[in-house]
């Protein structure tokens, strides 16, 4: 039994650190808190007792710091390091780090890190302890009968360095781009190939084991719905799995972890093929980011227990029984309809009602910046039935009200209420057949523009009685007109404050607006950011962010035709091959690559054309809005 902990730092950032922080506070423990500059205000900070500045921007120079961060730990006066996930939590080397300077590493031993560090070794190890795998492909002799294939970063995870190959003509260059991926992201190039299965369905199971010999099989989790290889919505248990693969499932899991003698909370996953086929993908040898569905179901807190498993304690010979059903969304600011760009800016408001958990390292008011993950938030359901989980996370989501950015969270609405997805038939080519249908704007926005124009037109609460007993009696005789723009779409809003058509105005104030619409009530809540760029519009309809257009536009806004500016702040990654002023591209051609929020997004050709100007160049930073390229378009024959 080693000596009880008393101060705890934390090696990471964001949520996972504040929902560390929270069952350090409630075990008693001191917390320790690192951040870059960027963060220097962020909720992590704020949530602990402590904080010690990393100096930097990008994770290379702060998170990824191992050094930085123990020295961080030891001047604070911390005995322990919790890695979260992400950053340097599965980093072997950082792990005997932390233990050779006396610290206690919150995790499990650093030889079963470095045993599952790379994918191709771990298959190795448990091909011997009998899991199942799928065999290894050649990409040097694969053939179309080898076709797809799915090539995969033997280092890290989160979806980085992976790609769907369908034609022999495009291996070359998506063993390229992945390499150079998995290099940005990991310092690791090496890149297996493996089948890729269609509608096969990603289920893993969380595990927990103490230095006794108790290895605890926490049940199933389905993780199918998925974009970019990335988790989208988690649940537990798995649905519709039969009992027999269930019981596989968990003796292969548990097979797995005492092949490395593993100590703490670990993941291993599954692919599971259409015919109930399960073989192993990986080992997570850390918390992962969909652990409090496992929580919710079996009534555990898992950081409580790793603290205690790092402390020598040893676990009950079995785990409590499952109880209920859980479901968690990761609400990301990002715009799935434009190839899932992230977003950046102020959050301005992050309100989420309901009787759900959410796992937030945001506030209202605070930033989002361009070096992280653009995930805001985690939201978690827990109901005795899978059918009222869903039905509760999705009411809550739909409820919320989210301002300053583009979120994915009318797309999670739309796919907890996807028959497809009711009825438990998941698979990870969920999005590719549904992104369209559950990005398609909605109808609404009309009435949402109509909503924002009665409230910019209502008396100020400060305003002269006269003026709000006068409300909507006295006014001018001919209709008003304002003009917003919403998601890429213009609405003029010709209105009168009595009379508009097919509406009914009951109430207008500056921040609440009701509307009696085709005979039903409706209340809109308005709210418009600080400085008046957008009104962002919440009702029972949908969420809406409405730009207003001014009257006389600004002529520096416009740019010259086939301009290519930077959706969002990032580095340039990668121009393509041989690009230069002169070059001929097609439509749709990938001229750059930039990488922003830990992703990476491709610059196409808007047109088929000349290339006239290049003014990026790798490795270089560029602002939101910068000119990159201008593309000349080919007349017409």
């Amino acid at each position: 039994m080693t000596s009880p902990l008393s101060s705890l730092l934390v090696a990471n950032r964001g949520e996972i650190a504040v929902r560390i922080f929270r069952t350090a506070r409630d075990l008693g423990l001191a917390t320790v808190a690192v951040h870059s500059d960027p963060d220097a205000d962020a909720l992590h900070v704020r949530a602990a007792d402590a904080a010690v500045r990393l100096p930097g921007a990008a994770p290379a120079d702060t998170y990824l710091r191992g050094d930085l961060v123990i020295k961080a730990a030891l001047a604070a006066g911390a005995d322990a390091v919790h890695p979260g996930y992400g950053f340097l939590s599965e980093n072997a080397d950082f792990a005997r780090q932390v233990q050779d300077s006396g610290l206690t590493w919150i995790g499990p031993p650093p030889e079963a890190i470095e045993a599952m560090a790379s994918k191709t070794r771990a298959k190795e190890l448990m091909r011997a302890a009998g899991v199942p795998l799928l065999d290894p492909v050649d990409p040097a002799t694969a053939t179309p009968a080898d076709l797809p294939l799915l090539l995969k970063a033997a280092a890290g995870g989160g979806g980085r360095g992976m790609r769907v190959v369908r034609d022999l003509d495009s291996l070359k260059e998506a063993l390229h781009a992945a390499s150079a991926e998995a290099v940005s992201a990991f310092g690791d190039g090496e890149v297996f190939a493996e089948p890729y299965v269609e509608r096969g369905r990603h289920v893993e199971v969380q595990i927990l084991a103490d230095a006794h010999g108790t290895v605890w099989s926490l049940g199933t989790r389905d993780c199918s719905l998925q974009r970019r290889h990335q988790k989208v919505i988690e649940e537990a248990p798995a649905p519709g799995l039969p009992d027999t693969l269930r019981e596989s499932l968990h003796t292969a899991a548990v097979a797995a972890a005492r092949a490395v003698s593993y100590r703490g909370a670990g993941t291993v996953e599954f692919l599971v093929t259409a015919d109930g086929r399960p073989y192993f993908l990986e080992m997570n040898t850390r918390l992962q980011v969909e652990h409090p569905v496992t929580e919710a179901v079996f009534g555990l807190d898992l950081v409580a227990l790793q603290l205690r498993v790092a402390e020598g304690a040893a676990l009950p010979l079995t785990p409590p029984q499952p109880t209920g059903h859980a479901v968690e969304a990761r609400l990301y600011a990002e715009d799935p309809a434009q190839d899932w760009r992230p977003q950046t800016g102020v959050l301005h408001t992050l309100d989420i009602p309901g009787q759900v958990r959410v796992d937030t390292g945001f506030t209202g008011g605070d930033t989002v910046g361009i070096h992280y993950d653009p995930m805001l938030a985690k939201v978690v359901s827990h109901a005795p039935t899978r059918a009222e989980a869903v039905r509760a996370l999705a009411h809550a989501l739909a409820g919320a009200r989210i301002h300053g950015l583009t979120t994915n969270r009318e797309l999670l609405v739309g796919s907890l209420r996807h028959p497809e997805f009711g009825a438990a038939q998941l698979d990870t080519g969920f999005y590719d057949r549904h992104l369209a249908a559950l990005t398609e704007t909605t109808p609404d926005a009309g009435t949402a523009a109509l909503a924002a124009a009665l409230a910019e037109a209502a008396p100020a609460p400060d305003a002269p009685l006269a003026a709000r007993l006068g409300g909507w009696r006295n006014v001018r005789s001919q209709p008003q007109t304002r003009r917003y723009t919403s998601a890429g779409t213009e609405y003029e809003v010709q209105y009168h404050p009595v009379d508009h058509p097919g509406v009914r105005v009951l109430s207008a104030e500056r921040h609440l607006v009701t509307l009696e619409v085709d005979g039903i009530r409706r209340m809109f809540h308005v709210k418009r950011n600080s400085n008046n760029t957008e009104v962002y519009v919440d009702s029972a309809l949908g969420a809406h962010t409405l730009t207003p257009v001014p009257r006389f536009p600004d002529p520096q806004d416009r740019t010259e035709p086939g301009s290519l500016l930077a959706p969002m702040p990032g580095t340039v990654v990668r121009v393509a091959d041989g690009l230069a002023p002169g070059s001929h591209v097609t439509a749709g051609q990938p001229l750059l690559w930039l990488e922003a929020m830990k992703m990476e997004h491709r610059i196409l050709a808007p047109a088929s054309g000349t290339l006239t100007a290049l003014h990026a160049v790798t490795g270089q930073q560029v602002e939101f809005g910068a000119l990159l390229a201008v593309v000349q378009e080919e007349p017409q024959p």
